[in-house]
């Protein structure tokens, strides 16, 4: 399975911090040495090594200098701003409103020829309508402490943000859990909505929508929420954070993981069935 996003986020920093642990020892200098040709106190040269504390760019740069290792500054720095990238916390995402969020992944929205969407959670957020979007970041707005709940504007950008099913150039592949179905986030009548919804989306030409049933033999066990974009980015959705995966290695495991929920999946005539059934099961 793809590792923890959690924890390829931190492996990205450790690699940066043991490489810089590293150019220290090879130039023979103490923690408290290194630290006194930085300029700084010896505390900060250990809760650097030990990926406590992320280096700035001009903390790289002096420590290179003190190893005599100024060649592999520009890289170190390009490694670490890649590493701390990769990890972006939902409370600063949502600072500036949830709408904001949303509007935000327009350009990569747009950019993207072939979305490849597993949720085991929810319905994805190209496919929600706007009742169902609105009690969803409405809730969202409630865990994330969000101090001016924005979420009828944000589910409204969210609805026109994925009018791009039905523009040419783009194609997507949905699979979700079949206990989405029945994920009571929104009263019955936005239920009722959104579950119809699949149905009409399912069925345009651009979108593959697979449902994996309950009764699936499973090969892979439930991931987490994540979004594959061509095969250059990857995000997934954690409690505390989105983290987003740019390694092509670790993209080829999630393109995996997706190939192999994806055939664990039923389409067509057996996916609204099963659609069907969790309408007729709406209180």
């Amino acid at each position: 399975m793809p590792a923890s996003p959690s924890s390829s986020a931190q492996a990205a920093r450790d690699a940066v911090a043991h490489r810089l642990r590293d150019l220290r020892r090879e130039a023979g200098l103490t923690v408290v040495q290194l630290a006194a040709a930085c300029g700084w106190h010896y505390s900060k040269t250990s809760r650097i090594e030990n990926a406590l504390t992320g280096p700035s760019a001009t903390d790289i740069r002096r420590w290179c200098t003190a190893t005599d290792a100024d060649g592999q500054a520009q890289d170190l720095v390009v490694q670490s701003i890649n590493a701390e990238s990769m990890y972006r916390q939902w409370r600063d995402q949502v600072r500036a409103g949830l709408r904001h969020v949303q509007e935000s992944r327009g350009k990569t929205f747009r950019a993207t020829e072939h979305f490849r969407v597993y949720s085991s959670g929810l319905v994805p957020g190209l496919l929600q309508t706007e009742g169902y979007a609105l009690a969803v970041l409405h809730m969202a707005a409630g865990i994330h402490d969000v101090a001016a709940d924005d979420s009828a504007e944000a589910a409204r950008a969210r609805v026109e943000r994925s009018r791009i099913i039905h523009e040419q150039g783009h194609r997507f592949v949905v699979v979700i859990e079949e206990p989405v179905l029945y994920c009571q986030v929104a009263d019955p009548d936005a239920m009722a909505a959104q579950l119809g919804y699949l149905l009409t989306a399912g069925a345009l030409p651009a979108v593959s929508l697979g449902i994996i049933p309950t009764t699936a033999r499973r090969t892979r066990w439930p991931e987490e929420t994540f979004h594959v974009y061509d095969d250059r980015l990857v995000s997934v959705e954690l409690v505390s954070a989105e983290v987003n995966v740019t390694q092509p290695s670790e993209i080829a495991l999630y393109v995996k993981a997706f190939e192999q929920l994806r055939s664990m999946a039923v389409y067509g005539a057996e996916a609204r069935a099963l659609v069907l059934k969790a309408i007729e099961a709406l209180p």
